[in-house]
């Protein structure tokens, strides 16, 4: 029982990187007011670049998250222009987004011959004298380099959102843009510039999964964690912080799924693999009976909202 302990808790936090990383790009999209559910697509436009770039360059993997975030964004440059500069409804947007991810990845995984490819991904690093500690050794230092670089991520993004020029303009054109145009901010420049860095990390997310988990592409393969990141957002009341406590709630739920079948507990495999998303019900249950006079209720007020005057120059 204790190794069984230990390998669940050391796997959590790859299980829980890309529930992060998603949820944190969603955040820094919707703090501009631009409701982004397309995480499902980004995710998906960032583990096939990030498997094409490997393939393509021959290895480097810390290369191809790098390129599959930048590709990411730019893809998200479609999301941007149709519901920023035409102002087409976000939710339609997003949808589009979605499966025009699903069918796009789909279509040049098969053309490229990348379907189920496998390529070395990446390794865990390993700690001299650290990683081969009792306990603490395959927890703390047997991890990749997104893990390591998870926490960090995160103290960066709150810093730019809550201490920055950048972060000001930001929240106040997700909270007021009319308000932001009038004192002469572009509000139009900022939120394409808040989609864009959103989808770097979902699309980071997206990557991880095929180069630091599956270390091959299969078609579909986010496998509805877009969908849970948004759940995750509303969860957190978009605030980063919750948000990435509320990934390992849900890596350790993932984590703990193919450890239960090697213990020999008899439990129907598809009840296990609807786990994550009961858990998604329940958090979505808890987060709209909890009383929101109790705190302040971090949603960005023009969330969803077309700015629709014309911008100050």
């Amino acid at each position: 029982m204790t190794d069984f302990f230990i390998n669940w808790v050391a796997n959590i936090p790859g299980f829980a990187a890309p529930f992060a990383l998603a949820a944190l790009g969603l955040i820094v999209s919707e703090k501009s007011g631009v409701l982004t559910l397309g995480a499902e697509g980004y995710m998906l436009v960032g583990a096939l670049s990030g498997v094409g770039a490997i393939l393509l360059l021959g290895g480097y993997p810390i290369a191809a998250l790098l390129i599959a975030a930048a590709v990411t964004s730019l893809f998200s440059l479609i999301f941007a222009v149709m519901t920023v500069t035409l102002r087409v409804n976000q939710v339609i947007a997003s949808l589009a987004i979605i499966f025009l991810g699903q069918g796009l990845t789909s279509l040049i995984a098969t053309r490229a011959g990348w379907l189920n490819v496998p390529i070395a991904g990446l390794g865990k690093l390993n700690v001299p004298g650290l990683s081969d500690l009792p306990v603490v050794g395959p927890i703390l230092f047997q991890q990749d380099i997104v893990c390591y670089l998870l926490v960090p991520i995160f103290i960066g993004v709150v810093y730019v959102l809550n201490r920055t020029v950048i972060g000001l303009k930001l929240r106040a054109v997700g909270d007021g843009p009319d308000a932001a145009d009038a004192a002469g901010v572009s509000v139009n420049l900022v939120r394409y510039g808040a989609v864009m860095a959103g989808a770097a990390l979902v699309g980071l997310a997206g990557a991880y999964l095929s180069i630091g988990i599956a270390k091959l592409w299969v078609d579909g393969m986010s496998g509805g964690r877009g969908l849970i990141a948004i759940a995750l957002v509303i969860f957190a009341r978009w605030h980063p912080w919750r948000a990435l406590a509320g990934a390992v709630l849900f890596g350790g739920i993932e984590a703990l799924i193919p450890r239960v079948a090697a213990i020999g507990l008899q439990v129907p495999q598809y009840f296990v693999m609807m786990t994550p998303y009961l858990a998604t019900l329940a958090v979505m249950v808890w987060a709209s009976t909890r009383g929101r006079e109790r705190e302040a209720f971090a949603m960005p007020r023009a969330l969803g909202q077309p700015h629709t005057r014309e911008e100050r120059h």
